[in-house]
């Protein structure tokens, strides 16, 4: 796993600080669309990739993304979605200590039929989430700190997909 510098590090934890007190918000950003402006001014992973909404299968429909806002069980996944963000934040320092988990997280996603090319689809919701929320403190080499993070997460959860992958044809 490779390891983050002390710069990127510090502007992580710096602009998690304020984010990370107020998870549930942040995270419909990253999860919903244009539909939904009128409760949230920015959305993204949704209008960046539709198919996605298929993916959720709740007690209700999520057949826009404005269903999916009104379902209990997709805010509660939002949640863990952005303590998954939190863990990593919470473990800069040691993000190996992490790798069990990400690993099985990505072998959860490849049972649900999650690609990892969705991977880097929440990637971008994040960047995008962390430029709506930050504004002007969303700097290029804030970008890029969360990037570098971001991708040791990603690195973990698809070498999970690609085992379970490998499992299942067995």
């Amino acid at each position: 796993m490779e390891i983050l510098s002390e710069k990127d590090k510090e502007l992580i934890r710096g602009s998690w600080e304020s984010l990370g007190k107020n998870k549930i918000p942040h995270g419909i950003i990253m999860f919903s669309s244009s539909e939904s402006r009128v409760l949230f001014v920015c959305g993204r992973l949704f209008e960046l990739d539709p198919e996605l909404l298929s993916l959720f299968h709740y007690n209700t429909n999520c057949g826009s993304s404005q269903d999916c806002l009104s379902s209990p069980e997709f805010l509660e996944h939002v949640t863990k979605v952005m303590l998954v963000v939190d863990a990593a934040v919470s473990h800069l320092d040691d993000l190996h200590s992490l790798e069990d988990f990400l690993l099985n997280l990505g072998r959860k996603h490849q049972t649900v039929g999650v690609s990892t090319q969705s991977f880097a689809t929440v990637g971008e919701a994040l960047l995008y989430m962390l430029q709506c929320s930050l504004g002007q403190a969303y700097t290029a080499p804030l970008r890029q700190a969360w990037l570098n993070m971001y991708s040791i997460v990603v690195a973990a959860m698809s070498r999970g997909w690609a085992k379970n992958g490998e499992d299942k044809a067995d």
